[in-house]
């Protein structure tokens, strides 16, 4: 299974916790905000990581769907 990780740059404030939470799978762009590293995932660990990155968002910025 393949899951695909988005962030809304529009709803990003920058918090950095899903970084800090999962850093295999977002970083800190130049413009302040989290980026994915990878757009699809098909790790179970890296998706269990980006889930609780996503759960963790204070603004709800992160998508984590089947692809």
């Amino acid at each position: 299974m393949a899951w695909k990780v988005t962030v809304d740059q529009d709803t990003c404030i920058g918090d950095a916790i899903c970084a800090s939470l999962c850093p295999d799978v977002f970083e800190m762009g130049d413009d302040g905000k989290a980026h994915p590293i990878v757009e699809v995932i098909e790790d179970e660990n890296l998706y269990n990581c980006a889930t609780e990155a996503m759960e963790a968002c204070p603004v709800s910025a992160i998508t984590v769907e089947e692809a």
